[in-house]
């Protein structure tokens, strides 16, 4: 079943997950009925990885941005329950931060993130031109 997930996670457009989500069904459906109800209720969610760029994709499949950065303070701060003053320990974790942050993977395509902030629209990873109002009136 894992193996099944992660074809569906893969998938490089909406149609081939589509696919995969309808395969997923059809292997699992009767084992495992609660999987493929949840599956179906969280699908456009799953869907909507495929509206940022294709580079970011590795990203967003790997990396849990609040879990990695706050991983290597969870495991030096256990010392942090000694300090007197909120202060010392705010600072200490501070600078963990601030040395952890100098191992993080540099994110791939990262003049895309621009255009994503101003609502450049993807479809399978690929930008969808914009449509203009005169080109709406024509049709």
């Amino acid at each position: 079943m894992q193996v099944a997930v992660q074809r569906i996670a893969a998938a490089e457009s909406v149609a081939d997950a589509e696919h995969e989500r309808q395969r997923f069904h059809r292997d699992y459906r009767l084992r495992f009925p609660k999987a493929c109800e949840r599956l179906d209720r969280d699908w456009a969610r799953i869907l909507t990885y495929y509206q940022f760029p294709k580079e970011h994709w590795r990203h967003l499949r790997t990396t849990n941005v609040v879990e990695s950065t706050f991983a290597a303070v969870r495991l030096r701060t256990s010392a942090a329950k000694r300090f007197k003053k909120v202060d010392r320990a705010t600072a200490i974790i501070w600078r963990l931060l601030r040395v952890a942050e100098k191992r993080f993977r540099k994110l791939n395509a990262p003049e895309q993130c621009r255009d994503v902030y101003r609502g450049v629209r993807y479809a399978d990873g690929l930008e969808v031109p914009a449509v203009s109002p005169t080109q709406k009136a024509a049709a």
